[in-house]
């Protein structure tokens, strides 16, 4: 099979895929923010897939586009079967995860462990590479322990985009797979940005982005200018409307003209139509509770929205929980920004 592949579109701000965060629902609601950035799927197995209910795991709003599909697993054929399918549900490029440290997954032999193994996961983006007409990229670390040299990373990348991955997102730190948590795994092992920097040098004609502990929009102006993309991890989901910036900024967009209430409103018709179709409301609006941040009144609306949407939800409860927030803030447009009041928080 022959395809006339296409390079990977540069975007220089991305969401990074987050388990049990980064579903459809959240991406609706971001996608509300923020128009340009790219955003991922949580990590999908190939068993998921090929073995379970794969419209659960793939189906996705055309507003959430681009959307990336990350795939987790370590068969060449497995994934490039996945990667076919992944193309055929209209995602825009196909990821591989080699970066999750969970014990999980340590255990069926991807993840972050395959970055011991840069042959096989050559194998694997080769695969997948002849099998679909987009992008195949990589999500990575730094490395781990026993291949946590800048040359042991440098020959992970020219072996893999060797093999056809154009974009490579890092993570840059390594990744401890024996005593460490995922959550202690994106904190604990120290931050080596400079190691991250070398292989955009090193490889120029890569798209090279970079990911781990970036919270604001000052820190990815600072390393856009030594790489091409930045992606955001936890501070999306806590600090969504960080979001609101980023089309302007780094895309070259006009604001969107409207307001947080906008947004809101929008979401409210969301929940209302997923609800009807059957998904349960707290699914959607847990997703929300961070919304307000530093936000005078964010505290009584967390507090309604964590007492009733999982019993008595009602037919406007995020219009209710957004009684809490000054009207001043909501009325808006969402991209203004408002200094923080440290009252009700």
């Amino acid at each position: 099979m022959s395809f006339e592949k296409k390079q990977p579109i540069l975007y220089p701000v991305s969401v990074a895929p987050m388990m049990d965060w980064t579903d459809r629902h959240f991406r609706f609601f971001l996608r509300l923010i923020t128009k340009r950035s790219l955003f991922y799927t949580e990590m999908v197995t190939t068993g998921a897939i090929l073995r379970g209910d794969k419209h659960r795991f793939l189906r996705f709003s055309p507003e959430e586009s681009p959307l990336s599909l990350q795939l987790g697993g370590d068969n060449p054929s497995q994934l490039a079967e996945c990667a076919r399918i992944g193309e055929e549900y209209g995602y825009s490029e196909i990821n591989l995860n080699v970066g999750c440290p969970s014990d999980k997954v340590q255990e069926g032999n991807f993840g972050a462990c395959l970055m011991k193994d840069p042959d096989r996961v050559a194998d694997c983006i080769s695969e997948m590479d002849s099998k679909t007409s987009i992008p195949v990229t990589v999500k990575c670390r730094i490395g781990v322990r026993g291949k946590e040299t800048l040359e042991d990373l440098h020959e992970f990348v020219r072996t893999v985009s060797a093999a056809g991955a154009r974009r490579i997102t890092i993570h840059a730190r390594i990744a401890i797979l024996e005593g460490l948590s995922p959550a202690q795994n994106r904190t604990v092992p120290p931050l080596r940005y400079e190691d991250v920097y070398s292989i955009k040098k090193s490889f120029p004609d890569l798209v090279i982005e970079l990911n781990g502990g970036v919270r604001s929009i000052s820190e990815i102006r600072s390393h856009l200018d030594k790489v091409d993309g930045v992606m955001i991890g936890r501070a999306a989901y806590e600090n969504p409307f960080l979001f609101a910036e980023v089309d302007p900024e780094f895309f070259g967009t006009g604001p969107l003209n409207v307001s947080r209430r906008d947004i809101f409103e929008s979401m409210q018709e969301y929940v209302s139509s997923q609800t009807a179709e059957g998904e349960k409301p707290s699914r959607i609006l847990r997703h929300l509770l961070g919304a307000f941040h530093e936000i005078r009144g964010a505290r009584a609306y967390r507090r309604i929205l964590t007492e009733k949407m999982h019993s008595n939800p009602g037919p406007r409860l995020l219009l209710e929980a957004l009684e809490s927030i000054p009207e001043e803030y909501l009325r808006r447009n969402f991209w203004t920004r408002l200094e923080p009041s440290t009252a009700d928080m």
